[in-house]
């Protein structure tokens, strides 16, 4: 028994060796490069920052950066919301599309890897070349308009929309949830990595589990639920913290880009370092409170 327990605690340290020589370049990348610029942005949150002749001098000014963003900036608070709104509503719908994509995936048919290729090309089409060559190609911005000048204005969610709006059917709902509908082309793009996860975890449960749960009499719905979610519910708290971190780094983030504004149009590096700071640690305290309530729910197996 203690030569097997001495087995299992050397098996599992060459394990935690193995994950820490992995994750090792990005600890030293994040120690040599990451740190340095992280403690002088915030010490400039925190200070009035004057530039001259190429001279960056930053004046103590305690927390009037903070006040400022936070209580006179017109915009600020304003784009927190709607960022924020839009991420909830994006990531929930990407959590159950690369979800249920991942369990069509999963079953044995014809054609499998075809499907399988056609659904992982987000994962291709996210890649730094492609989205650039997608948002900078005046020629498929030019395809965009003729095929949106084609359809002469006809859009079948705004045409349902309308006749909900005149019955006064859940307005609000409705409307978030045609914008996901019209948006399903960035939610399938923004679905690859999560689907792949998703997979992989699928492929670790055992068909004996199913096979015993159909002898049982267990319906395709009740083993979704009694077998399928508990085995992966795991990989429901990874692909949450990855989707909510990969959309607040997007490119149409509209606080980034208030961000970016303030500190490179308006020169104001002290604003933009406080407004940085308070993203952030909302973006984080977001992370931390929904992984927190996911965690109550993973159920991990041996």
């Amino acid at each position: 028994m203690k030569k097997q327990k001495k087995t299992l605690a050397g098996l599992q340290k060459r394990k935690a060796i193995g994950g820490y020589i992995f994750i090792s370049p990005f600890i030293l990348g994040f120690l040599i490069f990451m740190v340095k610029p992280l403690l002088q942005s915030l010490y400039m949150s925190f200070c009035d920052v004057k530039i001259a002749a190429g001279v960056i001098n930053p004046v103590w000014y305690k927390l009037e950066q903070y006040k400022f963003a936070l209580t006179v900036d017109p915009n600020f608070n304003r784009l927190l919301v709607e960022e924020f709104t839009r991420m909830l509503t994006n990531s929930l719908a990407i959590m159950v599309f690369s979800f249920f994509v991942a369990l069509i995936l999963n079953q044995e048919f014809k054609g499998r890897a075809l499907v399988r290729a056609i659904f992982f090309l987000p994962v291709i089409l996210s890649s730094g070349v492609i989205l650039g060559l997608e948002t900078n190609n005046s020629l498929m911005a030019q395809l965009q308009v003729n095929i949106k000048e084609a359809a002469s204005g006809i859009s079948i969610t705004d045409t349902v929309e309308t006749i909900l709006r005149t019955a006064g059917v859940g307005v609000k709902a409705f409307e978030e949830v045609f914008k996901l509908i019209d948006g399903i082309y960035d939610v399938a793009i923004a679905s690859g990595i999560q689907i792949i996860i998703f997979l992989s975890g699928l492929q670790t449960i055992s068909a004996s589990m199913y096979e015993a749960a159909d002898i049982e009499g267990c319906t395709a719905w009740e083993s979704l639920w009694k077998i399928t979610f508990p085995m992966i519910s795991s990989m429901f708290l990874v692909n949450w913290v990855y989707t909510i971190i990969d959309f607040c780094m997007r490119s149409d983030n509209q606080v980034i880009d208030r961000i970016n504004t303030v500190m490179i149009t308006e020169i104001n590096y002290g604003l933009a370092s406080a407004m940085s700071w308070i993203y952030f640690a909302i973006v984080m305290a977001f992370v931390g409170i929904t992984s927190l309530l996911i965690s109550k729910g993973v159920y991990y197996y041996e």
